[in-house]
Formats: C-alpha cells, sequence, structure tokens
C-alpha cells in the first residue's frame, strides 16, 4: 500500500512539473454570406489553420445580409464582423462604436444586374425609375448602396423598391420568377445570373477605376470590423485576429495587405507595407484585388 502512495505521489508531483497547456480562446465572427468571393478572407484563414496558429478556436456564423451582423455585433452575439465598413458608420449614427481592423478592399465587388426582360430598355440609371431591385437586405450595404446610386443619378430614393432577397439561389429565383427587375449583387452569384442568362450586367464595381465611375471615388468594403470597446478591452486577441487574416492573402500571390490603425496600436512586430495587386490573375482575379 505505502509503494502504491509513493508511485501515485510522484506521479503527482511530475504532472506538477508540466507547463499547462494552453487553452485556444474561442471567438466568434458573423460573416455576411460564406459563398460570397469578398469574404472569401474569413473562411480561408479556417481553411489554412492561421486562426489555430494564432491560439484561436473561430467559429464562422454564415448569414445572407451585413445587417444581421452588424446587429448580432451590438447584442454581444459575436465579438466581430465580416462584413461592409459601412456599417461602423451606420452604427456611429445611432450611437454605437465599431472599427475596420483589418480592411480587405477599396471596392464593393458588387454588381448592379438587371434583368434580360428589361435590358434592352435600361440605358441609365434614370431607366430604373419604378423598379424593383433585389438587396440582401433591408438596412444591408447593397441596400446603402442601391439608394446612393439613385440620389447620385438624379431620382428620389423613392423612386426604386428595394426589395430584401438575400443572394445565391434566393437571388436567382426571385430573377427568375420576376419578383425582382434587377438587384445587387456580388461573385458568384453574377457569374450563376450571367451564365444562365437571367440578368446583364449594369454597373460594375468589382474594381476600383469601376467604382469611382459608378460612385465618384472608392469606396472601402469588406472588412473584420469589431466593436471599439472590445477592441479596447482585448487587443491582444484582436492583434491575433489581425494577425490571421493579414497573412491569409499571403498565400494568393500578387495582392497586397494593409492593417488599419486599430489592428496597429496593439502590435508588438512590424507591419508588412502595403503590396498593390498586379493585373488579376487566376491566383488573384479581380475581387481579389484587395487591401487587407
Amino acid at each position: 500500500m505505502m509503494r502504491i502512495i509513493l508511485m501515485a505521489g510522484t506521479a503527482l508531483a511530475v504532472a506538477g512539473a508540466m507547463p499547462a497547456v494552453a487553452q485556444a480562446q474561442k471567438i466568434t465572427l458573423n460573416v455576411g454570406g460564406l459563398e460570397k468571393q469578398i469574404y472569401l478572407p474569413a473562411k480561408l484563414a479556417e481553411a489554412l489553420g492561421y486562426y489555430k496558429e494564432q491560439g484561436l478556436e473561430v467559429s464562422l456564423v454564415d448569414e445572407q445580409a451585413g445587417v444581421e451582423g452588424a446587429d448580432a455585433l451590438v447584442a454581444g452575439e459575436v465579438e466581430g464582423v465580416v462584413g461592409f465598413y459601412d456599417h461602423t458608420v451606420d452604427l456611429a449614427s445611432k450611437g454605437k462604436h465599431a472599427e475596420s481592423i483589418v480592411q480587405f478592399s477599396r471596392a464593393p465587388g458588387e454588381v448592379e444586374l438587371v434583368s434580360t426582360r428589361i435590358a434592352h430598355k435600361v440605358k441609365s440609371f434614370a431607366d430604373l425609375k419604378g423598379a424593383s431591385l433585389g438587396v440582401t437586405g433591408l438596412g444591408s450595404s447593397t441596400n446603402f448602396l442601391t439608394q446612393y446610386m439613385t440620389v447620385r443619378n438624379g431620382l428620389p430614393v423613392s423612386a426604386v423598391t428595394s426589395i430584401p432577397v438575400g443572394a445565391g439561389g434566393t437571388f436567382l429565383a426571385a430573377l427568375k420568377q420576376g419578383a425582382i427587375d434587377g438587384g445587387m449583387t456580388t461573385e458568384p452569384t453574377v457569374s450563376r445570373a450571367v451564365d444562365t442568362g437571367l440578368a446583364k450586367v449594369f454597373v460594375d464595381m468589382r474594381t476600383e477605376a469601376n467604382t469611382r465611375a459608378a460612385l465618384g471615388g472608392t469606396y472601402p468594403a469588406a472588412c473584420l470590423y469589431m466593436s471599439t470597446a472590445y477592441v479596447q478591452k482585448h487587443p491582444e486577441i484582436t492583434q491575433k485576429l489581425a494577425n490571421a487574416f493579414v497573412k491569409t492573402p499571403r498565400s494568393r500571390p500578387s495582392c497586397r495587405t494593409t492593417t488599419t490603425p486599430a489592428a496597429r496600436r496593439s502590435t508588438s512586430r512590424p507591419w508588412t507595407p502595403a503590396r498593390r495587386c498586379s493585373p488579376p490573375t487566376a491566383s488573384c482575379p479581380p475581387m481579389a484585388r484587395r487591401r487587407c
């Protein structure tokens, strides 16, 4: 019996001397559409193991519209959102403070499509007066952009009706059924709509040059944004997320990476300077022409 007790005591002593295994920090990120090419870094970082490399256990929550992610952030249901930068501006107007931690792009990557049923008579945005245009959700970035383009082209916001139809299959079904006359969406939905003859490209904002032509300037879009209060309270976790996202595009040749001031404030290492994309290639298609 004494021998057993001595052996047990030795085992406990050895176990106590071993370093504790660090627990992965659990983080939940809302993504405004995992199938969308503009949000590819979120899934790519997971697939390449960059979250785990930073000691993070990241859960990605898929949503159809970015407004749902903004609501989830305000409600404290998620730590961050992979969505459009304009939601931080919208939240600020409501007294809520959020900030972009890693900016993916300066172009929306969105396309205004028009149904082939009416494409022949739509020569300018003014010709869409009275049209029903699909958006991912009311209060979403596609809704913001649709309203802005309406006003920019001399029409009142009420001249077109925004219909929440999501993206992907639900957007395509709305086009096919005639529930919408067109709408704003991104890849891969754009290619599916055009290739199947459901719609034609009317306004293309997949590059910075086209975005300037359509909107009058660049438009910081896809990014990782978080509550300012969370960033200030958890600088280490924020830094780890920034590290994972900044590293992700480096596996895609020709793309550049840039961190925002919020991420740089908590860094203890030098940041890689931005690198501009070369012309689109298979490894860096137009939609991947991003800043991260």
